[in-house]
């Protein structure tokens, strides 16, 4: 699916554009199926489409009862702007079903996940997230890891307090029953799954242990993060997007 946005101010300067740029949608659709459709021995169909991408593909995606929206994205653009207004966040925070995001370039992704890391924590989305990843390595024949991963926030450094051992220790034993729950969601659907701790800031330490685990996937929830504003695409989510170096899948 191709989505062009109509600006009435641009193309009242421009008329010729909005029909140069429906027709240059159209040709990438179609050099795209000429190029899949042998590939995946599959028919596939297009659509150009007017209007705003993050209004109109989440949109047709509700329209069809489609499961997933698969899209690239630059990432690093919105690194520094970290605003819902990019495509990809609007898409995420509209849509109906899960968003499969995809680094462009990215020539080592291959869409077989057998390394797949899970933040987690004990939200209802992060619960999702962990039958996703089920669903993901039970297609395999071969051998597949997981890994549920939860991070302690460095809370002082949000609000302040002071930090005793006392504390420390029941933030690493509450950490520690996260984890064990994510595991456990996953033992009762027949995957066996490894956990990891870690502390810091959520995005940069999901980044990071995917990074050194040579994960392949990062599969988590499109809200926020547990102890932190879940009514947005929070700076995890969006953090994580635009720095990880490998395909994100976003649970709805």
């Amino acid at each position: 699916m191709h989505a062009v946005f109509f600006d009435s101010e641009e193309f009242s300067i421009s008329p010729s554009q909005l029909e140069e740029r429906l027709c240059h949608g159209k040709e990438s659709c179609e050099r795209a199926v000429e190029e899949y459709s042998p590939e995946f021995g599959v028919d596939i169909e297009y659509l150009v489409i007017q209007g705003e991408p993050h209004e109109v593909i989440p949109a047709v995606a509700r329209e069809r009862g489609a499961d997933l929206i698969a899209m690239g994205t630059y990432g690093r653009r919105g690194i520094r702007r970290m605003i819902m207004g990019s495509v990809t966040s609007g898409v995420i925070l509209n849509s109906p079903c899960d968003v499969l995001v995809v680094k462009k370039p990215c020539e080592d992704c291959t869409g077989d996940y057998r390394r797949i890391l899970v933040p987690y924590d004990d939200s209802e989305l992060s619960r999702k997230a962990v039958s996703r990843i089920v669903n993901i390595t039970n297609s395999h024949t071969g051998e597949s890891s997981a890994t549920i991963l939860y991070v302690i926030p460095r809370y002082e450094e949000m609000v302040g307090f002071f930090r005793s051992s006392a504390i420390e220790g029941r933030l690493r034993e509450e950490a520690t029953k996260i984890v064990l729950g994510g595991e456990k969601i996953a033992a009762d659907e027949g995957l066996t799954a490894n956990t990891v701790v870690e502390e810091g800031n959520p995005a940069d330490k999901i980044v990071e242990t995917a990074k050194g685990l040579g994960s392949d996937l990062i599969v988590l929830g499109s809200h926020g993060w547990r102890g932190i504003d879940k009514s947005i695409l929070g700076s995890t989510t969006e953090r994580v997007i635009a720095t990880a170096s490998v395909p994100v899948l976003v649970v709805r």
